[in-house]
């Protein structure tokens, strides 16, 4: 089953498809826009000393595409129904993957106002949790699949240590804000931009309560762009996304000339546009943080 992510969404509404898929009777969902193609099993070449989680490889079109068996992610049991399994090939920060699974139900149509964001304490499945997804007859939880492959290959997610090319650098009159929802990710970007000199930044957990600082700030400051001169924004959020978000501050007389970066594992070559109509000033891909802190330099140094 093919994804066809040019139909989807428009851009900047605050609404998301979700794919529901079980693992072991449990029910989780990932975007449309990380989704490729399901496929059935095919068969998978096991990879000396990988990662355990990592089953192998699928050759799917002359692209070699590593396995993750989803249960042994979650600590779930595996399937007892390998006829209904499915492999979700997913792109994701710059990698492809597949995910091993054990069922795929529908697409669901929802706003993010229906995710909640889980608990940072939260053990288990909802330790990989982005939200948890309320629908009328069932709950489901939005899984984190970067957090999963980062598990799985620390090199895919964000590293300090490449901003050294860079050099010595001074930043910290510059005000910035970020809306991130995952605790390891504002830790990461707060290291990531500390030193790169940008100092003063300004951290919200999600696209709602940055919109509700910067709403705020609209409404009390004449020119808002003295006190804030640039906004990070992630896509995927509870209660706001970052399209929703951008297109907010876009469409904000006071707010429109701050300069907007969105910086997401969701940016690719199919879905920068989706970027583009909300307005957005750049659009960077996780985990390229030496392009993020060179695009925040170009827009407002």
């Amino acid at each position: 089953m093919a994804i066809h992510t040019d139909i989807l969404l428009e851009s900047g509404t605050n609404e998301l498809e979700v794919v529901m898929f079980t693992v072991a009777g449990e029910t989780f969902g990932i975007n449309v826009l990380k989704v490729r193609e399901i496929i059935q099993p095919i068969p998978i070449t096991p990879i000396p000393k990988s990662h355990p989680n990592v089953s192998g490889v699928i050759r799917l079109r002359e692209e070699v595409i590593p396995v993750i068996d989803l249960s042994k992610v979650l600590n779930l049991p595996p399937s007892e129904n390998s006829k209904q399994d499915k492999f979700i090939v997913s792109e994701l920060n710059q990698t492809l993957v597949a995910f091993h699974v054990h069922d795929v139900s529908r697409i669901h149509r929802l706003s993010w106002k229906q995710i909640e964001k889980p608990n940072e304490f939260s053990a288990g499945t909802e330790a990989y949790a982005i939200g948890i997804i309320k629908l009328d007859e069932e709950m489901a939880i939005l899984l984190d699949f970067e957090k999963i492959l980062v598990e799985i290959n620390p090199e895919s997610g964000v590293n300090v240590d490449k901003l050294k090319v860079l050099g010595p650098r001074e930043r910290s009159e510059k005000h910035l804000i970020v809306a991130e929802d995952s605790a390891v990710l504002r830790k990461m970007l707060e290291d990531t931009l500390t030193g790169a000199g940008y100092e003063n930044v300004q951290f919200f957990e999600n696209g709602q309560l940055a919109w509700d600082y910067l709403s705020n700030l609209s409404e009390e400051k004449e020119d808002p762009t003295e006190h804030i001169q640039l906004i990070i924004t992630d896509i995927e959020m509870p209660q706001m996304d970052g399209h929703h978000l951008t297109s907010r501050i876009k469409t904000n007389p006071k707010l429109s000339a701050i300069p907007v970066v969105i910086f997401s594992s969701l940016i690719t070559d199919d879905l920068y546009h989706k970027g583009n109509r909300v307005g957005a000033s750049a659009q960077v891909s996780k985990p390229q943080i030496v392009d993020l802190v060179k695009e925040i330099d170009r827009l407002i140094l």
